[in-house]
């Protein structure tokens, strides 16, 4: 059975449509690791837990070792009530503590009006913190003039 020319040229034009996408779509910039910058003293083990879950769950981390790790908390509008072990920098928000990382990604999805994030204190069970036991904990905001309100709970 003889194609027509017209079959003929939908199928080239098909064909070179389908080549056409899938070339542009090869060539498309591959999502980079997002990269945190946290500040940590070099003598806690709990900071380096929390170094290497960001860094298996996909992040590139800067960790800078310093001596009073409260003035960059002040620096960052840390609130006291809300001050962990260390800080963290990430386009453009602050992550106080032993926060998820699955809970950094969704800040940065979400891109909520707020400073930052932070789980405050130590809680067992949270991302660098393992033991044999687990607290309940929460992810909270907060901002410049003191609100705050809970992000996620764990």
């Amino acid at each position: 059975m003889p194609v027509s020319k017209t079959s003929l040229v939908t199928i080239f034009r098909s064909l070179a449509i389908a080549v056409l996408v899938t070339g542009l779509a090869a060539c498309q910039p591959q999502a980079q690791p997002q990269e945190i910058t946290v500040y940590k003293s070099a003598t806690c083990g709990c900071c380096k837990k929390w170094v290497t879950h960001l860094q298996d769950n996909g992040y590139t981390v800067k960790a800078i070792n310093v001596a009073d790790i409260d003035t960059i908390k002040k620096e960052q509008g840390v609130p006291g009530h809300l001050s962990s072990c260390h800080t963290a920098l990430v386009d453009g928000y602050v992550i106080e503590g032993h926060v998820p990382a699955a809970d950094i990604k969704r800040l940065l999805v979400e891109r909520p009006k707020t400073k930052g994030i932070a789980v405050p204190g130590m809680p067992m069970g949270s991302p660098g913190m393992k033991g044999s036991r687990k607290d309940n904990y929460n992810v909270v905001t907060f901002n410049g003039n003191g609100a705050t309100g809970v992000f996620e709970r764990h």
